[in-house]
């Protein structure tokens, strides 16, 4: 029963991912011939690309979190 149960919760975790696609992307990196990263759900973007690839994610976590909390109680 163990075992129906952990695979039960295995596939609905696997039926709410989506498929590693082009087009699928969470963010686009351009760094020539100018810099910009831009997220594709929020529309949020900056050109500070080395600060993004040094971990400096502030601005894209606000704007994700400014953009799907909206609503929610």
């Amino acid at each position: 029963m163990e075992l129906q149960r952990r695979h039960e919760a295995t596939t609905k975790i696997e039926a709410g991912k989506k498929k590693i696609e082009w087009g699928s992307q969470i963010r686009s990196y351009t760094m020539q011939p100018y810099k910009l990263v831009k997220d594709v759900r929020t529309g949020f973007e900056t050109s500070n690309v080395q600060g993004v690839m040094d971990g400096d994610i502030d601005g894209f976590i606000k704007a994700y979190l400014m953009e799907f909390s909206e609503g929610e109680d």
